[in-house]
């Protein structure tokens, strides 16, 4: 699957970006949006596995899929040095390489952005999750006043060609809501350690399930 998913410009610049915004406070999101995971963990769009030094012990294993090769190649050199079992596979979004309900939580780190269709993504994450199963979620979003929104539709025009399909115009949280998550708590702020990360500013992070049978 890795050859419909192939950036390796835009793969060394984000692992880049990503290692100086870590410092700047991502870390903390991170921590935030993973504190208390148990169980079998699906993450999708594991990039250069920045997360996986997050995850706590209660965490039995993750399966961390990631189709851009370069990122895949990082994900695996960070896997090593997890305090958990994680398992980097290749795998896209919309086509998840686990079997219907064999995970407890599932986690979006900033990768709904690039998917090409969120609904199919999220129905995705839905499927391969138990009743009542957790979706962890960190995403920069469409902005919620009218000028950086301006700026985001202007930005979005060749915004996803240079930024391996980044958009910055979607609304993520309607997106999992319409894809039969209850979100259960959701904090929405903004964060841009970055000049090129100033039209992402908006982010939400939060969690949401999956409806009990």
């Amino acid at each position: 699957m890795s050859s419909r998913v192939h950036h390796p410009v835009f793969a060394r610049i984000y692992a880049r970006i990503s290692a100086s915004a870590e410092a700047k406070g991502a870390a903390e999101h991170r921590e935030e949006m993973l504190a208390g995971l148990e169980g079998r963990v699906v993450e999708v769009g594991a990039g250069n596995g920045l997360n996986f030094s997050h995850y706590s012990p209660t965490v039995t294993e993750v399966v961390a899929v990631e189709p851009e090769p370069h990122l895949r190649k990082l994900a695996k050199s960070a896997a090593t040095d997890a305090k958990v079992v994680v398992t980097v596979v290749d795998g896209t979004a919309d086509r998840l390489p686990l079997e219907d309900a064999v995970c407890d939580a599932a986690v979006c780190s900033l990768v709904l952005c690039s998917v090409a269709d969120q609904a199919r993504a999220l129905g995705e994450v839905r499927r391969v999750l138990r009743p009542g199963g957790e979706l962890r979620f960190y995403e920069h979003v469409a902005a919620d006043t009218p000028g950086l929104a301006r700026v985001q539709r202007v930005v979005d025009v060749v915004h996803p060609f240079v930024s391996g399909g980044c958009h910055v115009t979607r609304d993520t949280e309607r997106a999992i809501r319409d894809a039969g998550f209850d979100v259960t708590s959701i904090r929405r702020f903004r964060f841009a350690p970055e000049l090129l990360t100033k039209q992402a500013a908006p982010k939400i992070l939060g969690t949401a399930r999956v409806p009990e049978e």
